[in-house]
């Protein structure tokens, strides 16, 4: 699957969840997936809570979130001296 068709898979839309990215045709979005994985939920954990989601549900929202970082400029953080 192409990153496109990957990419294809989430929405985003106003009047769901304010706006939020979103896995296509559900209310979970991509920030919800990528907090389960980094609190240590499994793939096969995520899959069998939410009935109907897909791996490549999954891979999409990863996918999303890369490249969200990719384009996205960062600044680095100063401290001040008292």
């Amino acid at each position: 699957m192409t990153d496109q068709e990957l990419l294809q898979r989430i929405s985003h839309d106003s009047k769901v969840l304010a706006g939020k990215p979103v896995i296509r045709g559900t209310r979970l979005s991509v920030d919800f997936i990528l907090n389960l994985l980094a609190h240590g939920s499994s793939f096969d954990e995520i899959l069998d809570e939410y009935e109907g989601l897909t791996l490549t549900d999954i891979q999409a929202c990863l996918l999303f979130a890369s490249q969200s970082l990719a384009s996205a400029t960062f600044m680095p953080l100063t401290a001040e001296s008292a």
